[in-house]
Protein backbone atom coordinates (compact mmCIF):
# COMPACT_ATOMS: atom_id res chain seq x y z
CA UNK A 1 0.00 0.00 0.00
CA UNK A 2 1.44 3.05 -0.77
CA UNK A 3 1.93 5.97 2.27
CA UNK A 4 0.09 9.39 0.90
CA UNK A 5 3.39 11.15 1.32
CA UNK A 6 5.99 9.07 -0.22
CA UNK A 7 6.27 11.37 -3.30
CA UNK A 8 5.93 14.56 -1.66
CA UNK A 9 10.03 15.25 -2.32
CA UNK A 10 9.60 13.81 -5.36
CA UNK A 11 7.00 16.51 -6.70
CA UNK A 12 8.72 19.90 -4.52
CA UNK A 13 11.77 19.25 -6.43
CA UNK A 14 10.01 19.58 -9.86
CA UNK A 15 7.76 22.10 -11.61
CA UNK A 16 4.91 20.15 -13.77
CA UNK A 17 4.34 22.95 -15.73
CA UNK A 18 7.51 22.82 -17.31
CA UNK A 19 9.43 19.37 -17.45
CA UNK A 20 7.17 16.90 -18.79
CA UNK A 21 8.06 14.37 -15.96
CA UNK A 22 4.79 12.45 -14.91
CA UNK A 23 3.54 13.99 -11.54
CA UNK A 24 2.14 10.64 -10.25
CA UNK A 25 0.03 7.72 -11.35
CA UNK A 26 0.77 4.24 -12.38
CA UNK A 27 -0.06 1.23 -11.34
CA UNK A 28 1.12 -1.33 -8.92
CA UNK A 29 2.12 -4.96 -11.07
CA UNK A 30 -0.34 -7.65 -10.54
CA UNK A 31 1.76 -10.04 -11.16
CA UNK A 32 5.28 -9.48 -10.39
CA UNK A 33 7.53 -6.61 -9.15
CA UNK A 34 9.22 -4.23 -11.95
CA UNK A 35 12.26 -2.72 -12.06
CA UNK A 36 13.55 0.13 -14.43
CA UNK A 37 17.51 1.41 -14.85
CA UNK A 38 17.32 4.89 -16.66
CA UNK A 39 20.33 6.34 -17.94
CA UNK A 40 20.09 9.96 -17.28
CA UNK A 41 22.55 12.74 -18.71
CA UNK A 42 21.81 15.30 -16.21
CA UNK A 43 25.05 17.33 -14.84
CA UNK A 44 27.08 14.53 -15.05
CA UNK A 45 26.02 11.00 -16.65
CA UNK A 46 24.20 8.47 -14.33
CA UNK A 47 22.23 5.73 -13.74
CA UNK A 48 19.03 5.54 -12.25
CA UNK A 49 18.11 2.54 -10.66
CA UNK A 50 14.65 2.03 -9.62
CA UNK A 51 12.85 -0.88 -7.98
CA UNK A 52 9.27 -1.14 -7.73
CA UNK A 53 7.73 -1.42 -3.75
CA UNK A 54 4.54 -0.74 -2.09
CA UNK A 55 3.32 1.27 -4.98
CA UNK A 56 6.35 3.46 -5.19
CA UNK A 57 9.90 3.05 -7.60
CA UNK A 58 12.30 3.10 -4.93
CA UNK A 59 15.45 5.13 -6.44
CA UNK A 60 19.37 5.27 -6.39
CA UNK A 61 21.53 7.21 -8.47
CA UNK A 62 24.54 5.18 -9.17
CA UNK A 63 27.45 7.54 -10.95
CA UNK A 64 29.26 4.55 -13.07
CA UNK A 65 26.36 2.76 -13.94
CA UNK A 66 25.77 -1.35 -13.32
CA UNK A 67 28.83 -3.77 -13.51
CA UNK A 68 28.19 -7.49 -13.67
CA UNK A 69 31.65 -8.07 -11.82
CA UNK A 70 31.10 -9.81 -8.38
CA UNK A 71 34.24 -7.91 -7.13
CA UNK A 72 33.10 -4.59 -8.31
CA UNK A 73 30.94 -2.65 -5.74
CA UNK A 74 29.28 0.27 -7.29
CA UNK A 75 28.12 2.89 -5.15
CA UNK A 76 24.21 3.29 -5.22
CA UNK A 77 23.21 7.18 -3.47
CA UNK A 78 19.16 6.20 -2.30
CA UNK A 79 17.24 9.59 -3.73
CA UNK A 80 13.70 10.02 -3.29
CA UNK A 81 10.74 7.46 -4.22
CA UNK A 82 9.25 8.27 -7.98
CA UNK A 83 5.59 7.51 -9.15
CA UNK A 84 5.33 3.95 -10.80
CA UNK A 85 4.81 5.75 -14.03
CA UNK A 86 7.99 6.89 -13.99
CA UNK A 87 9.26 3.61 -15.16
CA UNK A 88 8.38 4.04 -18.50
CA UNK A 89 9.60 7.95 -18.76
CA UNK A 90 11.76 9.04 -21.84
CA UNK A 91 12.88 12.49 -22.96
CA UNK A 92 14.60 15.52 -22.17
CA UNK A 93 14.00 17.55 -18.37
CA UNK A 94 14.14 21.43 -19.27
CA UNK A 95 17.40 23.32 -18.42
CA UNK A 96 16.75 25.21 -14.93
CA UNK A 97 14.71 21.94 -13.93
CA UNK A 98 15.59 18.99 -10.99
CA UNK A 99 17.89 17.12 -12.95
CA UNK A 100 17.92 18.99 -16.15
CA UNK A 101 19.41 16.58 -19.19
CA UNK A 102 18.12 13.41 -21.43
CA UNK A 103 16.52 10.32 -20.04
CA UNK A 104 16.42 7.26 -20.94
CA UNK A 105 14.85 3.99 -20.52
CA UNK A 106 18.34 1.75 -20.79
CA UNK A 107 17.04 -1.52 -19.29
CA UNK A 108 13.62 -2.63 -17.55
CA UNK A 109 11.63 -6.10 -16.51
CA UNK A 110 11.26 -7.33 -13.30
CA UNK A 111 12.67 -7.85 -9.98
CA UNK A 112 12.48 -10.96 -7.36
CA UNK A 113 13.35 -10.45 -3.78
CA UNK A 114 15.32 -13.64 -2.11
CA UNK A 115 14.42 -12.59 1.09
CA UNK A 116 11.75 -10.56 2.76
CA UNK A 117 11.81 -6.84 1.05
CA UNK A 118 10.27 -4.69 3.48
CA UNK A 119 12.74 -6.42 6.06
CA UNK A 120 15.37 -5.74 4.17
CA UNK A 121 15.38 -2.38 3.21
CA UNK A 122 14.18 -1.52 7.26
CA UNK A 123 17.51 -3.69 7.51
CA UNK A 124 19.86 -1.93 4.58
CA UNK A 125 20.56 -5.44 2.83
CA UNK A 126 18.27 -6.40 -0.41
CA UNK A 127 19.10 -9.73 -1.64
CA UNK A 128 17.08 -10.28 -4.77
CA UNK A 129 16.85 -10.94 -8.84
CA UNK A 130 16.39 -9.22 -11.77
CA UNK A 131 15.00 -10.55 -15.41
CA UNK A 132 15.39 -7.55 -17.07
CA UNK A 133 16.52 -7.08 -21.34
CA UNK A 134 20.12 -6.40 -19.64
CA UNK A 135 20.54 -7.29 -16.17
CA UNK A 136 19.71 -10.90 -15.07
CA UNK A 137 20.72 -13.20 -12.10
CA UNK A 138 21.74 -12.36 -8.19
CA UNK A 139 22.15 -9.11 -6.95
CA UNK A 140 22.64 -6.91 -3.34
CA UNK A 141 22.24 -4.10 -2.12
CA UNK A 142 23.78 -3.09 1.17
CA UNK A 143 23.76 0.38 2.93
CA UNK A 144 26.38 1.68 3.93
CA UNK A 145 25.36 3.24 7.77
CA UNK A 146 22.89 4.60 9.88
CA UNK A 147 19.06 3.30 9.52
CA UNK A 148 16.45 5.41 8.44
CA UNK A 149 18.13 8.43 6.94
CA UNK A 150 17.72 10.15 3.47
CA UNK A 151 19.85 9.59 0.68
CA UNK A 152 21.88 7.14 2.43
CA UNK A 153 25.03 5.25 0.02
CA UNK A 154 24.33 2.43 -0.90
CA UNK A 155 26.57 -0.55 -2.90
CA UNK A 156 25.07 -2.29 -5.80
CA UNK A 157 26.88 -5.79 -5.93
CA UNK A 158 26.48 -8.26 -8.64
CA UNK A 159 26.41 -12.22 -6.98
CA UNK A 160 28.22 -15.14 -7.99
CA UNK A 161 25.86 -16.65 -10.46
CA UNK A 162 25.70 -17.91 -14.73
CA UNK A 163 25.68 -14.02 -15.15
CA UNK A 164 28.04 -12.62 -13.94
CA UNK A 165 31.20 -11.48 -16.29
CA UNK A 166 34.54 -10.26 -15.47
CA UNK A 167 34.98 -6.34 -15.98
CA UNK A 168 38.52 -6.52 -17.92
CA UNK A 169 36.45 -8.60 -20.69
CA UNK A 170 33.12 -6.71 -20.47
CA UNK A 171 31.31 -3.68 -19.49
CA UNK A 172 27.88 -3.84 -19.89
CA UNK A 173 27.14 -0.16 -19.96
CA UNK A 174 29.51 0.70 -23.38
CA UNK A 175 28.60 -2.78 -24.68
CA UNK A 176 25.00 -1.92 -24.90
CA UNK A 177 24.62 2.13 -24.42
CA UNK A 178 20.88 2.47 -25.97
CA UNK A 179 17.38 2.32 -25.09
CA UNK A 180 15.85 -0.69 -24.44
CA UNK A 181 12.30 0.93 -26.05
CA UNK A 182 13.41 0.92 -29.62
CA UNK A 183 11.13 3.16 -30.94
CA UNK A 184 11.46 6.15 -28.67
CA UNK A 185 12.27 9.41 -29.61
CA UNK A 186 15.10 9.60 -26.97
CA UNK A 187 16.44 6.08 -28.07
CA UNK A 188 16.46 7.51 -31.74
CA UNK A 189 18.30 10.71 -30.60
CA UNK A 190 20.96 8.81 -28.75
CA UNK A 191 21.49 5.97 -31.34
CA UNK A 192 21.92 9.17 -33.92
CA UNK A 193 24.86 10.20 -32.27
CA UNK A 194 26.42 6.58 -31.39
CA UNK A 195 29.18 5.10 -32.81
CA UNK A 196 28.72 1.23 -33.53
CA UNK A 197 30.92 -0.57 -30.47
CA UNK A 198 34.13 -1.39 -32.93
CA UNK A 199 34.32 2.23 -34.47
CA UNK A 200 34.56 3.77 -31.33
CA UNK A 201 37.75 5.81 -32.09
CA UNK A 202 35.91 8.50 -32.49
CA UNK A 203 37.16 11.68 -35.28
CA UNK A 204 36.29 14.98 -32.82
CA UNK A 205 36.16 17.29 -35.33
CA UNK A 206 32.99 15.35 -36.25
CA UNK A 207 31.79 15.34 -33.04
CA UNK A 208 31.39 18.23 -31.77
CA UNK A 209 30.63 21.05 -34.56
CA UNK A 210 32.13 24.70 -33.79
CA UNK A 211 29.13 26.21 -32.51
CA UNK A 212 28.72 23.47 -30.23
CA UNK A 213 31.86 24.96 -28.21
CA UNK A 214 30.68 26.19 -25.03
CA UNK A 215 30.69 30.47 -24.53
CA UNK A 216 34.53 31.36 -23.31
CA UNK A 217 36.04 29.14 -25.96
CA UNK A 218 38.71 31.12 -27.66
CA UNK A 219 40.89 29.68 -30.80
CA UNK A 220 44.71 29.19 -29.63
CA UNK A 221 47.84 27.22 -30.44
CA UNK A 222 48.32 24.37 -28.27
CA UNK A 223 51.04 25.49 -25.46
CA UNK A 224 54.05 22.81 -25.10
CA UNK A 225 53.55 22.82 -21.75
CA UNK A 226 50.84 23.55 -18.78
CA UNK A 227 51.07 23.34 -15.42
CA UNK A 228 48.00 21.72 -13.64
CA UNK A 229 45.58 23.13 -11.14
CA UNK A 230 46.24 22.58 -7.68
CA UNK A 231 43.78 21.72 -4.84
CA UNK A 232 43.61 23.42 -1.23
CA UNK A 233 43.16 21.05 1.88
CA UNK A 234 40.12 21.98 3.62
CA UNK A 235 38.59 20.11 6.99
CA UNK A 236 34.75 19.75 5.95
CA UNK A 237 32.74 20.41 2.58
CA UNK A 238 31.61 23.81 1.64
CA UNK A 239 28.46 25.27 2.99
CA UNK A 240 27.68 27.04 0.19
CA UNK A 241 27.72 27.54 -3.88
CA UNK A 242 27.53 24.94 -6.58
CA UNK A 243 30.01 22.33 -6.43
CA UNK A 244 31.22 19.18 -8.23
CA UNK A 245 32.44 16.37 -5.74
CA UNK A 246 34.47 13.61 -7.52
CA UNK A 247 37.02 10.25 -5.92
CA UNK A 248 40.27 11.77 -4.91
CA UNK A 249 42.31 9.21 -6.81
CA UNK A 250 45.44 7.53 -5.10
CA UNK A 251 47.58 7.69 -8.20
CA UNK A 252 50.10 10.09 -9.87
CA UNK A 253 48.93 13.37 -11.05
CA UNK A 254 49.20 13.16 -15.38
CA UNK A 255 48.59 16.00 -17.59
CA UNK A 256 48.29 14.53 -21.45
CA UNK A 257 49.38 16.76 -24.77
CA UNK A 258 47.77 15.56 -27.67
CA UNK A 259 50.20 17.15 -30.89
CA UNK A 260 50.36 17.62 -34.13
CA UNK A 261 52.86 14.65 -34.66
CA UNK A 262 53.02 13.09 -30.95
CA UNK A 263 50.80 12.06 -27.63
CA UNK A 264 53.20 13.06 -24.88
CA UNK A 265 52.11 12.30 -20.77
CA UNK A 266 53.71 14.61 -18.25
CA UNK A 267 54.23 14.05 -14.46
CA UNK A 268 52.53 17.51 -12.33
CA UNK A 269 55.63 18.72 -12.47
CA UNK A 270 56.44 18.72 -16.10
CA UNK A 271 58.57 15.37 -16.44
CA UNK A 272 57.70 13.68 -19.67
CA UNK A 273 56.75 9.74 -18.95
CA UNK A 274 55.31 8.79 -22.13
CA UNK A 275 58.00 6.31 -22.75
CA UNK A 276 57.12 4.74 -19.30
CA UNK A 277 53.18 4.59 -20.51
CA UNK A 278 53.22 3.12 -23.98
CA UNK A 279 49.62 1.85 -23.84
CA UNK A 280 47.98 4.76 -22.55
CA UNK A 281 49.98 6.59 -25.22
CA UNK A 282 48.97 4.44 -27.77
CA UNK A 283 44.98 4.88 -26.53
CA UNK A 284 45.37 8.71 -26.61
CA UNK A 285 47.14 9.03 -29.91
CA UNK A 286 43.96 6.91 -31.05
CA UNK A 287 41.24 9.43 -29.86
CA UNK A 288 42.86 11.59 -32.68
CA UNK A 289 42.44 14.70 -30.54
CA UNK A 290 45.04 17.20 -32.84
CA UNK A 291 45.54 20.49 -30.12
CA UNK A 292 43.94 19.05 -26.74
CA UNK A 293 45.50 19.07 -23.09
CA UNK A 294 43.46 16.65 -20.79
CA UNK A 295 44.12 16.76 -16.88
CA UNK A 296 43.80 13.37 -14.69
CA UNK A 297 45.03 10.65 -12.68
CA UNK A 298 46.72 7.51 -13.34
CA UNK A 299 45.27 4.82 -11.03
CA UNK A 300 45.87 0.95 -10.56
CA UNK A 301 42.25 -0.20 -9.31
CA UNK A 302 42.43 -3.21 -7.04
CA UNK A 303 39.70 -5.96 -6.96
CA UNK A 304 36.86 -4.33 -5.48
CA UNK A 305 37.36 -1.52 -7.82
CA UNK A 306 39.46 0.87 -5.39
CA UNK A 307 42.56 2.96 -6.67
CA UNK A 308 45.48 1.26 -5.05
CA UNK A 309 48.91 3.07 -4.84
CA UNK A 310 50.72 -0.32 -4.28
CA UNK A 311 49.31 -1.86 -7.11
CA UNK A 312 50.19 1.20 -9.45
CA UNK A 313 53.80 1.02 -7.48
CA UNK A 314 53.71 -3.08 -8.73
CA UNK A 315 52.78 -2.18 -12.13
CA UNK A 316 55.85 0.45 -12.63
CA UNK A 317 58.29 -2.14 -10.73
CA UNK A 318 57.15 -4.94 -13.22
CA UNK A 319 57.80 -2.79 -16.41
CA UNK A 320 61.18 -1.59 -14.82
CA UNK A 321 62.34 -4.84 -15.06
CA UNK A 322 61.53 -5.79 -18.33
CA UNK A 323 63.54 -3.16 -20.00
CA UNK A 324 62.44 0.44 -21.13
CA UNK A 325 60.99 -1.30 -24.63
CA UNK A 326 58.66 -3.64 -22.84
CA UNK A 327 55.19 -2.63 -22.83
CA UNK A 328 53.25 -2.23 -19.37
CA UNK A 329 52.99 -5.26 -17.38
CA UNK A 330 49.89 -5.35 -15.95
CA UNK A 331 49.67 -5.04 -11.46
CA UNK A 332 48.05 -8.52 -9.58
CA UNK A 333 44.99 -6.34 -9.55
CA UNK A 334 44.35 -4.49 -13.04
CA UNK A 335 45.94 -2.24 -15.04
CA UNK A 336 46.77 1.34 -15.00
CA UNK A 337 43.96 3.24 -15.95
CA UNK A 338 43.43 7.41 -16.89
CA UNK A 339 40.80 9.12 -15.29
CA UNK A 340 40.51 12.22 -16.92
CA UNK A 341 38.69 15.30 -14.83
CA UNK A 342 39.15 17.98 -17.11
CA UNK A 343 40.29 19.54 -20.75
CA UNK A 344 42.02 23.14 -20.31
CA UNK A 345 42.38 22.53 -23.91
CA UNK A 346 40.40 20.77 -26.68
CA UNK A 347 40.81 20.61 -30.84
CA UNK A 348 43.15 24.14 -30.81
CA UNK A 349 40.36 26.15 -28.86
CA UNK A 350 41.51 27.11 -25.16
CA UNK A 351 38.80 25.98 -22.50
CA UNK A 352 40.49 27.26 -19.82
CA UNK A 353 38.14 30.82 -19.32
CA UNK A 354 34.97 28.31 -19.76
CA UNK A 355 33.56 27.44 -16.26
CA UNK A 356 34.31 23.97 -14.60
CA UNK A 357 30.56 22.63 -15.35
CA UNK A 358 30.73 22.82 -19.10
CA UNK A 359 34.32 21.92 -19.95
CA UNK A 360 33.59 18.85 -18.10
CA UNK A 361 30.47 18.14 -19.88
CA UNK A 362 32.00 18.76 -23.60
CA UNK A 363 34.77 15.89 -21.45
CA UNK A 364 32.04 13.63 -20.50
CA UNK A 365 30.15 13.83 -23.99
CA UNK A 366 34.00 13.17 -26.09
CA UNK A 367 34.58 9.98 -23.71
CA UNK A 368 31.58 8.72 -24.01
CA UNK A 369 32.22 7.74 -27.85
CA UNK A 370 35.41 6.52 -27.46
CA UNK A 371 35.37 3.17 -25.88
CA UNK A 372 38.86 2.38 -23.85
CA UNK A 373 39.53 0.36 -21.08
CA UNK A 374 42.45 2.38 -19.85
CA UNK A 375 40.58 6.31 -20.27
CA UNK A 376 37.76 6.57 -18.36
CA UNK A 377 35.72 9.63 -17.46
CA UNK A 378 35.98 10.83 -13.68
CA UNK A 379 32.48 11.03 -12.88
CA UNK A 380 30.86 13.68 -10.57
CA UNK A 381 28.79 12.43 -7.60
CA UNK A 382 25.52 14.08 -7.01
CA UNK A 383 24.47 13.54 -3.40
CA UNK A 384 25.09 15.28 0.09
CA UNK A 385 29.00 15.97 0.66
CA UNK A 386 28.55 14.73 4.04
CA UNK A 387 27.14 11.76 2.86
CA UNK A 388 29.87 11.02 0.07
CA UNK A 389 32.39 11.82 2.36
CA UNK A 390 31.62 8.83 4.97
CA UNK A 391 30.82 6.49 1.45
CA UNK A 392 34.09 7.35 0.26
CA UNK A 393 35.70 6.71 3.38
CA UNK A 394 34.50 3.13 4.16
CA UNK A 395 34.95 2.38 0.51
CA UNK A 396 38.82 2.65 1.41
CA UNK A 397 38.57 5.75 -0.65
CA UNK A 398 41.81 8.47 -0.09
CA UNK A 399 38.87 10.99 -0.09
CA UNK A 400 37.12 13.57 -2.66
CA UNK A 401 37.65 16.63 -4.58
CA UNK A 402 35.19 19.36 -4.80
CA UNK A 403 35.65 22.22 -7.20
CA UNK A 404 33.34 25.26 -8.17
CA UNK A 405 31.03 24.67 -11.06
CA UNK A 406 31.30 27.79 -12.29
CA UNK A 407 35.62 28.27 -11.80
CA UNK A 408 38.04 28.79 -14.83
CA UNK A 409 40.82 26.34 -15.09
CA UNK A 410 43.79 27.97 -13.31
CA UNK A 411 47.12 26.63 -13.58
CA UNK A 412 48.17 27.06 -9.79
CA UNK A 413 46.61 26.18 -6.36
CA UNK A 414 43.10 27.89 -5.61
CA UNK A 415 40.34 27.15 -3.41
CA UNK A 416 38.14 26.69 -6.41
CA UNK A 417 39.40 23.23 -5.92
CA UNK A 418 39.99 21.99 -2.43
CA UNK A 419 40.36 18.16 -1.28
CA UNK A 420 39.01 16.73 1.69
CA UNK A 421 40.75 13.53 2.82
CA UNK A 422 39.71 10.56 5.23
CA UNK A 423 43.21 10.48 6.63
CA UNK A 424 45.92 12.92 6.60
CA UNK A 425 48.98 12.68 5.02
CA UNK A 426 52.06 15.23 4.70
CA UNK A 427 55.85 16.06 4.15
CA UNK A 428 57.98 15.40 7.13
CA UNK A 429 62.36 16.00 7.36
CA UNK A 430 63.93 12.76 7.69
CA UNK A 431 66.01 13.58 10.51
CA UNK A 432 67.77 9.74 11.39
CA UNK A 433 66.82 6.14 11.05
CA UNK A 434 66.96 3.68 13.64
CA UNK A 435 68.61 0.04 13.32
CA UNK A 436 66.81 -2.59 11.14
CA UNK A 437 65.57 -5.72 13.61
CA UNK A 438 64.45 -8.97 12.95
CA UNK A 439 65.17 -10.55 9.09
CA UNK A 440 64.49 -6.77 7.79
CA UNK A 441 67.72 -5.17 5.95
CA UNK A 442 68.90 -1.68 5.77
CA UNK A 443 67.04 0.41 8.56
CA UNK A 444 63.95 -0.43 11.16
CA UNK A 445 62.11 3.28 10.89
CA UNK A 446 63.11 6.56 9.90
CA UNK A 447 62.86 9.48 12.73
CA UNK A 448 60.71 12.36 11.43
CA UNK A 449 60.44 16.15 12.14
CA UNK A 450 58.94 19.29 11.56
CA UNK A 451 59.19 22.96 12.34
CA UNK A 452 57.27 24.99 14.73
CA UNK A 453 56.17 29.10 14.25
CA UNK A 454 59.63 29.92 14.96
CA UNK A 455 61.82 27.55 12.99
CA UNK A 456 62.59 25.25 15.67
CA UNK A 457 62.89 21.52 14.63
CA UNK A 458 60.98 19.26 16.85
CA UNK A 459 60.86 15.29 16.36
CA UNK A 460 57.62 14.10 14.79
CA UNK A 461 57.65 10.26 15.58
CA UNK A 462 58.69 7.47 13.61
CA UNK A 463 57.50 5.90 10.39
CA UNK A 464 59.19 1.62 9.79
CA UNK A 465 55.92 0.45 7.52
CA UNK A 466 55.38 0.78 3.77
CA UNK A 467 58.68 0.01 2.56
CA UNK A 468 59.58 -2.39 0.08
CA UNK A 469 63.00 -4.24 -0.07
CA UNK A 470 64.29 -1.79 -2.74
CA UNK A 471 63.00 1.04 -0.94
CA UNK A 472 64.86 0.37 2.35
CA UNK A 473 68.57 -0.35 0.24
CA UNK A 474 67.43 2.96 -1.64
CA UNK A 475 67.41 5.01 1.32
CA UNK A 476 69.83 3.58 3.25
CA UNK A 477 72.60 4.22 0.87
CA UNK A 478 70.69 8.19 0.17
CA UNK A 479 71.09 8.77 4.16
CA UNK A 480 74.26 7.12 4.83
CA UNK A 481 75.90 9.97 2.64
CA UNK A 482 74.39 12.85 4.83
CA UNK A 483 74.91 11.10 8.39
CA UNK A 484 76.13 13.20 11.03
CA UNK A 485 77.10 13.05 14.51
CA UNK A 486 74.68 15.31 16.36
CA UNK A 487 70.85 14.94 16.47
CA UNK A 488 69.03 18.03 14.30
CA UNK A 489 66.11 17.88 17.09
CA UNK A 490 65.45 21.16 19.41
CA UNK A 491 65.54 19.08 22.95
CA UNK A 492 66.13 15.39 23.24
CA UNK A 493 63.28 13.51 22.10
CA UNK A 494 62.76 10.21 24.04
CA UNK A 495 63.80 7.47 21.36
CA UNK A 496 63.22 3.47 21.57
CA UNK A 497 66.72 2.11 19.64
CA UNK A 498 69.93 3.66 19.04
CA UNK A 499 69.62 6.68 16.07
CA UNK A 500 71.17 7.52 13.57
CA UNK A 501 71.33 11.44 12.68
CA UNK A 502 71.08 12.81 9.36
CA UNK A 503 71.39 16.19 7.56
CA UNK A 504 67.59 17.14 7.12
CA UNK A 505 67.69 17.53 3.80
CA UNK A 506 65.15 15.20 2.74
CA UNK A 507 61.16 15.07 2.88
CA UNK A 508 59.56 12.30 3.34
CA UNK A 509 55.71 11.37 1.97
CA UNK A 510 53.59 10.14 5.14
CA UNK A 511 50.26 9.08 5.97
CA UNK A 512 48.88 8.58 9.45
CA UNK A 513 45.94 8.21 11.01
CA UNK A 514 46.42 11.16 13.26
CA UNK A 515 48.31 13.77 14.80
CA UNK A 516 49.01 13.57 18.92
CA UNK A 517 48.93 16.59 21.11
CA UNK A 518 51.99 16.55 21.45
CA UNK A 519 53.06 16.71 17.73
CA UNK A 520 54.08 12.62 17.19
CA UNK A 521 52.09 10.87 14.28
CA UNK A 522 50.47 7.95 15.20
CA UNK A 523 50.49 4.78 12.25
CA UNK A 524 52.47 6.20 10.18
CA UNK A 525 53.03 4.70 6.64
CA UNK A 526 56.10 5.61 4.29
CA UNK A 527 54.40 6.63 0.82
CA UNK A 528 57.88 7.73 -1.11
CA UNK A 529 60.66 11.04 -1.53
CA UNK A 530 59.69 14.09 -1.62
CA UNK A 531 61.80 16.13 -3.91
CA UNK A 532 63.13 19.58 -3.78
CA UNK A 533 65.33 22.23 -5.30
CA UNK A 534 66.56 23.04 -2.03
CA UNK A 535 65.81 22.40 1.55
CA UNK A 536 62.76 24.67 3.23
CA UNK A 537 61.11 25.14 6.55
CA UNK A 538 58.50 22.11 6.82
CA UNK A 539 55.58 22.74 9.24
CA UNK A 540 52.47 20.64 9.91
CA UNK A 541 50.24 20.60 6.98
CA UNK A 542 46.88 22.38 8.90
CA UNK A 543 43.61 21.87 6.63
CA UNK A 544 41.50 25.40 5.99
CA UNK A 545 37.99 26.62 5.94
CA UNK A 546 36.13 25.66 2.81
CA UNK A 547 34.55 28.84 2.11
CA UNK A 548 38.28 31.22 3.01
CA UNK A 549 40.84 31.68 0.60
CA UNK A 550 44.27 30.34 1.66
CA UNK A 551 46.19 33.26 2.89
CA UNK A 552 49.46 33.97 1.49
CA UNK A 553 51.09 33.27 5.11
CA UNK A 554 49.88 29.64 5.35
CA UNK A 555 50.78 28.32 1.45
CA UNK A 556 52.72 25.52 1.21
CA UNK A 557 56.19 26.29 1.57
CA UNK A 558 57.39 23.23 -0.89
CA UNK A 559 55.51 21.72 -4.03
CA UNK A 560 53.78 17.95 -3.49
CA UNK A 561 56.19 16.50 -5.69
CA UNK A 562 56.63 12.83 -4.63
CA UNK A 563 59.41 10.31 -6.39
CA UNK A 564 58.71 6.53 -4.81
CA UNK A 565 61.34 4.88 -4.22
CA UNK A 566 60.31 1.93 -5.55
CA UNK A 567 59.31 2.71 -8.83
CA UNK A 568 61.21 6.18 -9.77
CA UNK A 569 57.93 7.95 -10.43
CA UNK A 570 56.95 11.03 -9.54
CA UNK A 571 54.11 11.02 -6.93
CA UNK A 572 51.56 13.94 -7.98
Amino acid sequence: MQAPDTLDVYRKKRDFSVTPEPAGGGKANQHALTFVVQKHWARSLHYDFRLEFEGVLKSWAIPKGPSLDQHIKRMAVQVEDHPVSYGNFEGVIPAKQYGAGRVIVWDSGVWIPLLDAAQGFKDGKLKFELRGHKLKGRWTLVRMHGKGEKQAPWLLIKEHDAFEKPSGEYDITEALPDSVNANSTAAVAIEKKSVPAKSRAINAESAFQKDEFPEGAVKASLPPDLAPQLATLVDSPPEHGDWHYEVKFDGYRLMARLGDASVHCFTRNGHDWTAKLPQLAKSLAAMKLVGTWLDGEIVVPNAEGIPDFQLLQVAFEKRSRKGATALLAKADSGSIVYYVFDMPFYKGYDLRAVPLEQRRALLERLLERYTSSNIKFSAAFDAPSKDLMHAACKLGLEGLMAKRADSPYQSRRSTDWIKLKCGKRQAFLICGYTDPKGARTGLGALLLGHHDANGELHYAGNVGSGFSEKALTDLTHRLEKIATTASPFTGKPAIAGTPHWVKPTLLADVSFAELTKTGRIRHGVFRGLITDSKPQPVAVEAPHGANVALPASLRLTHPDRVVDTQSGLTKL
